[in-house]
């Protein structure tokens, strides 16, 4: 006896495995239990879906089987399609995300080091300062290409130190 039981279910979804479970029950009738599955959707969920559940004659079965089927289990079949795409999709933002969270510390540690190196200069700076050498903290104050951040405090003490070092005027009254 030759059917065509195989290509039909082929037809309804040919990606997936298939668990078919079919019980005689008197008198003259079947339950069938249909399952569809797809194990490579990597989601608990896709467990979730239940069987369909068929009953009738061995007639009703040979002449509706694939129409009862066939609608549930594309259905099926997309909806596990979406749970991959949904799971691709959300390890992409994972990964997406993890590398953002590395560049942002990346960014802090580089900004911590500049931070460093910034208040080491300026701590060069006061110590020549407290020294009374005020031209040569002057000349080690760090540039403000290097730090833009501090570019209004790097401004504040060059006019400070230049005001420490500035000739006087010839037009100024001598001090009495």
């Amino acid at each position: 006896m030759t059917t065509n039981f195989f290509e039909a279910l082929n037809v309804v979804a040919n990606s997936g495995a298939w668990i078919i479970t079919i019980k005689s029950a008197p008198p003259d009738r079947l339950l069938v239990s249909v399952l569809f599955n797809n194990e490579k959707t990597g989601d608990t969920a896709a467990k979730l879906v239940p069987p369909i559940l068929l009953k009738g004659t061995v007639k009703e079965m040979n002449e509706g089987f694939f129409n009862a089927i066939e609608t549930p289990v594309k259905k099926t079949a997309e909806l596990f399609l979406n749970m991959e795409q949904y799971n691709t999709a959300q390890e992409e933002a994972r990964l997406n995300s993890q590398k953002e969270r590395d560049k942002e510390q990346k960014n802090k540690k580089e900004k911590d080091s500049g931070n460093k190196k910034y208040e080491a200069a300026m701590k060069k700076v006061t110590d020549l300062e407290l020294a009374g050498k005020f031209r040569e903290a002057h000349g080690a104050l760090p540039k403000i290409a290097d730090f833009p951040d501090y570019e209004e405090e790097i401004n504040e003490k060059k006019e400070e130190l230049a005001e420490q070092f500035e000739a006087p005027s010839l037009f100024d009254e001598p001090a009495k």
